[in-house]
């Protein structure tokens, strides 16, 4: 999510974390079993989906027609960022009605630490999906986030025997130093490998970020990305028609990454916004992606 949409976003989960929850079908998602935290030149296949806060006004109005209309776009799968009032088996449901799978839930922190994680485990456990993230908590200092990296490795190590992750998805501060470090350096720094970095490439672009720096400084922690444009010039830029580097990015991912999913995410105002994430989608077909 862009940074003018983080206060709306964390309120959004808020309103659906009550009900979140994870662990991993083998049949749904293979590739989540293959995934692993080393690294390597060989290539990896890598599926693309969408991240649903893209569409989420469209998914308030009509989820189960949204989710319909992503599916014949093509993607593979879709990320939650909240439920919209439905239960975990109604949503796999609608997963399973058009081909999808689920690629990821962001998720509170606190519905992955102390009590609340086994009805979060137990919730995406019927969605099929391994991957927990958790899209801001508030973290302020440079302990707040070494804490923050102590409690993460607690929740991987429960997190492992399940065939699950969890992680952390960025907005822009995190690439703003405190205390001489960047927070992202003192939280991927002090974490253990398990716990995904999924980076989010437009938002960290803007806060001065960059992916190509990042996935070779912690390599085989990228397992999920998000696929964000953006541009100096074109506020509006959708995949393509922006100034990231997006051969390189895909080049780093599939080799050094361990990326197993390319997320798609496009939040930007006045753009209808299934046209844009399908004139996203057809970028990637084109660059061989989709």
């Amino acid at each position: 999510m862009f940074e003018q949409d983080r206060i709306s976003r964390r309120g959004f989960f808020k309103v659906g974390a009550a009900g979140a929850a994870a662990a991993i079908v083998a049949a749904r998602n293979p590739l989540a079993l293959a995934a692993d935290t080393g690294t390597g030149d060989k290539k990896v296949s890598i599926q693309t989906g969408l991240q649903l806060y893209s569409v989420r006004e469209d998914c308030g109005k009509d989820l189960p027609g949204t989710v319909a209309a992503v599916a014949k776009m093509g993607y593979k799968g879709v990320e939650f960022a909240g439920y919209y009032g439905r239960d975990s088996k109604t949503l796999r449901k609608l997963l399973d009605d058009n081909g999808l799978v689920c690629c990821g839930t962001h998720t509170g922190f606190d519905t992955i630490w102390g009590a609340n994680l086994d009805k979060t485990v137990e919730f995406n456990k019927t969605l099929g999906n391994p991957y927990l993230i958790v899209p801001g908590m508030g973290a302020k200092t440079r302990q707040d986030w070494l804490d923050k990296a102590k409690q993460f490795n607690e929740i991987a190590d429960k997190l492992k025997p399940l065939g699950m992750w969890c992680g952390y998805h960025n907005h822009s501060d995190e690439f703003k130093a405190i205390d001489g470090e960047k927070p992202w350096d003192t939280f991927f720094g002090n974490t253990k490998k398990e716990v995904v970095m999924q980076f989010d490439i437009g938002n960290a672009k803007g806060g001065g970020g960059d992916y190509v720096e990042y996935v070779k400084k912690y390599p085989g922690r990228a397992l999920t990305i998000h696929v964000k444009p953006w541009s100096k010039t074109n506020p509006k830029a959708v995949i393509g028609e922006d100034d990231l580097p997006w051969k390189e990015i895909f080049e780093l991912s599939e080799t050094i990454g361990n990326t197993r999913w390319y997320i798609v995410e496009y939040e930007v105002g006045g753009v209808p916004a299934l046209t844009a994430v399908e004139q996203c989608l057809q970028t990637m077909k084109k660059m061989g992606k989709a």
